[in-house]
């Protein structure tokens, strides 16, 4: 403390020259003066020692409450529930600096009323000193346990030494973890976990706060030394931080059950549609494997083209919900199109069969009725007959042979030229139906779909097909998406595009066309290869896809770079045991 000594005449001057004097003497310098100066100069003294006292507690509490808005904002951001468990006890810790920690949660019976059997789960240990062989388990939700009891009664725990419990304690604490391991749990602190309502839904257990959170308790003859109580303060901010921490478990517990309730709902909309088409089974959840996992190879990368292209895990469950959704638009799909199998329905195939038999059966009548006529007129030579047997069984023959030949144009395969112009012909061909009437061999209708040149459909159908693409986006659309997830229709929409220009239903180009859609290109065209599920068509070989894949990207109708990927990556391995191909085709 600065003190000036002056005259009264120059006091003002001494002030205004030395402002940053702390107190002036005024001349003579008297005792009563110089106690009174004193006095002064010790109560200022005080006053800044207890500023500055007061300067460091509000310094301290702003350090403590940043730390606690800090550890908040990193609980609120976990959505992993395990993770989030080890942040809360790692923070809890941290701001404690406690050598060892256990976190336990409540499991609450499955009937409100029955509270005798709820448990307590040991979740989670760690220890700075000692290593710990943690196995996950239940015990009963009793007063027994230091844990047990403070998720009972709600009551914070903080004992100086665990093994000097105050008397009419009642719980225990075991020494026998203490006793295999060579650890000495001395200083506890133990704090419920509530919930918005208040509820106990957990119990934070923290061992040893250290002088010195640097400190490795070994030897064990060390703890007395290292080892000191936990503070009022320790109990404050871990109980605030465990009620933070409450919330944000319930929080991402809450978000988890509605992601897997949403899950859920994606399953059974893909089990919907493919009970409406059993011979797709499978190929949904096949596509999402084979495009996340053609994803996850493409963030992996760190070279060109790809170096820029990453995924996040919602982006990559985004992908997924979308290769899981995408054929979901064949809902809108009349289910005889959808199953179409050959270029026949089903009733109209058995309808011509019918014709066919009843055609062999008048012409089996109309045989009968002249050899009759012949053997009534006395006309009826052996000869004659055998001439007329022999004639009969040409025609049955000639009737099969078409019925033959109609029977293979109705397969979904590339119709032949010939083929192609005996039925052209057979509407030519004409029988007496039951009325006599002359009826054609083939209707028009019958006709045009047996002349299908490739495929089984007819390009109505075809167009009628393709439009599930478009009933899929709108579907997808008016689901809610969440931010995360809000291009799952987009995605889904775009996944029969080519790079060309050609794809549909909008004929996008290359550049229009997202990255997550090019992969499910070629993950569905794959998979559709490769299926054997398929009654219209046979499954191709690995190897036979692979290069049919090659030559779509050859003719700028696929990405070339992604399909490099799916071969080099080995990626179409994923589902062959699923897809029924051999795994042995694509070493």
């Amino acid at each position: 403390m600065l003190v000036v000594v002056a005259g009264v005449d120059e006091s003002d001057e001494v002030l205004r020259r030395y402002p940053f004097v702390d107190d002036l003497l005024v001349k003579p310098v008297t005792i009563p003066r110089l106690r009174l100066c004193l006095d002064r100069a010790l109560d200022t003294f005080n006053s800044r020692r207890v500023i500055q006292q007061l300067d460091e507690a509000v310094a301290r509490k702003s350090q403590d409450l940043h730390e606690l808005n800090s550890i908040g904002v990193a609980l609120s951001a976990q959505r992993d529930i395990s993770k989030l468990l080890e942040l809360i006890l790692a923070k809890s810790r941290a701001i404690t600096a406690s050598d060892a920690g256990t976190l336990y949660l409540v499991v609450r019976a499955k009937e409100q009323d029955s509270h005798t059997e709820d448990r307590l789960r040991f979740e989670l240990a760690q220890n700075d000193s000692v290593p710990v062989a943690f196995e996950q388990r239940t015990v009963p939700l009793d007063e027994s346990s230091i844990a047990g009891y403070v998720a009972l009664s709600g009551r914070i725990v903080n004992l100086a030494d665990a093994y000097q419990l105050p008397s009419g304690t009642p719980f225990t604490i075991s020494r026998s973890w203490d006793q295999r391991s060579g650890y000495r749990t001395k200083s506890m602190l133990v704090v419920p976990m509530r919930d918005h309502q208040g509820t106990v839904i957990g119990v934070v257990q923290l061992i040893n706060k250290k002088r010195d959170a640097k400190t490795v308790l070994r030897p064990v003859a060390l703890v007395d030394e290292a080892v000191v109580p936990f503070t009022s303060v320790d109990e404050e901010l871990v109980n605030s931080l465990a009620s933070q921490a409450a919330v944000a478990f319930e929080n991402t517990r809450l978000i988890q059950d509605i992601r897997n309730l949403f899950d859920s709902f994606v399953r059974a909309s893909v089990t919907a549609i493919e009970s409406r088409d059993p011979t797709t089974s499978g190929h949904s959840g096949r596509v999402a494997i084979l495009t996340v996992g053609l994803a996850e190879k493409v963030d992996a990368l760190e070279a060109p083209p790809f170096r820029d292209v990453s995924f996040t895990r919602d982006q990559l469950q985004e992908i997924k919900y979308a290769s899981l959704l995408h054929d979901f638009g064949k809902v809108g799909v009349r289910e005889k199109v959808l199953i179409k199998g050959k270029k026949l329905y089903v009733g109209e195939l058995l309808l011509l069969r019918q014709r066919f038999a009843y055609i062999k059966r008048t012409m089996e009548a109309e045989h009968l009725r002249a050899k009759l006529e012949q053997l009534t007129a006395g006309h009826a030579s052996p000869e004659l007959l055998t001439q007329m047997d022999r004639a009969h069984e040409k025609g049955q023959e000639d009737i099969d042979q078409i019925l033959g030949m109609i029977l293979q144009a109705n397969e979904p395969t590339i119709l032949e030229e010939e083929s192609f112009r005996a039925l052209m012909d057979l509407p030519n061909r004409t029988y007496t139906d039951g009325e006599g009437n002359r009826q054609p061999f083939l209707s028009p209708n019958e006709l045009s779909a047996l002349s299908i040149r490739k495929g089984s459909l007819s390009e109505k159908e075809r167009r009628e097909i393709e439009s599930h693409v478009t009933h899929t986006f709108r579907f997808l659309s008016e689901i809610p998406w969440t931010g995360e997830f809000r291009r799952v229709p987009e995605i889904a929409y775009a996944h029969h595009e080519k790079m060309d220009g050609t794809g549909y239903p909008r004929k996008l180009a290359a550049g229009d066309i997202p990255i997550q859609s090019r992969m499910m290109t070629i993950s569905d065209i794959f998979d559709a290869l490769v299926a054997w599920d398929r009654p219209y068509k046979k499954s191709v070989p690995v190897e036979r896809a692979l290069d049919i894949l090659r030559d779509e990207a050859r003719t700028g109708k696929l990405d070339t770079q992604l399909l490099d990927v799916f071969v080099a990556a080995k990626v179409y391995e994923k589902t062959l045991p699923r897809a029924g191909a051999p795994a042995e085709l694509a070493r």
